[in-house]
C-alpha cells in the first residue's frame, strides 16, 4: 500500500516469524513486493479468490453486473442511471491511471510522493548547466 501505511501506520508484530520479518520492516509501495514472503502473497491471492467466489456464481449468470438493488447511488430513471454508470466508469478509469502513475513514479524514484531528487538517472539532468 501507499497511503494507508503512511497515514495510519503499520501493524505491530511480525509478518513472518520464520523469516523474522516485522510489519514495520516492510517498505511501502513496489519495494514491498520483494520483501513479503511467497506464502504471504499466496494468502493474499487465496483471500481475493475467496471474496470473489463467495458471492455465488448464480448472481453472475442471472443478475445484472453491478446492480445490487441499492438505488441511492444509482437511479430508477434509466437515463439518470446511465449517466451515473458512465460517470462511475470514467472515475474508475481515472483512478487506474493515477495508480499506474504512482507505480511509475515509485519505480523511477523509489517514492510515490514526487521526490524527483531521488531520480538521479534522469536524462533531463544533462540539460542543467
Amino acid at each position: 500500500g501507499y497511503i494507508t501505511p503512511e497515514v495510519t501506520g503499520k501493524f505491530p508484530g511480525y509478518l513472518s516469524y520464520s523469516a523474522n520479518l516485522k510489519f514495520a520492516d516492510v517498505p511501502n509501495g513496489l519495494a514491498a513486493i520483494s520483501k513479503v514472503p511467497a506464502l504471504g502473497w499466496a494468502q493474499v491471492v487465496a483471500y481475493a479468490g475467496f471474496c470473489e467466489l463467495s458471492a455465488g456464481s448464480d448472481d453472475w449468470k442471472t443478475g445484472t453486473p453491478g446492480d445490487y438493488g441499492f438505488k441511492v447511488l444509482t437511479s430508477s430513471d434509466p437515463a439518470e442511471k446511465e449517466k451515473k454508470l458512465c460517470a462511475e466508469l470514467a472515475n474508475g478509469r481515472l483512478a487506474m491511471m493515477a495508480t499506474i502513475g504512482m507505480f511509475f513514479q515509485d519505480g523511477l524514484t523509489g517514492s510515490a510522493w514526487g521526490d524527483w531528487a531521488l531520480y538521479t538517472d534522469s536524462p533531463l539532468r544533462s540539460l542543467k548547466s
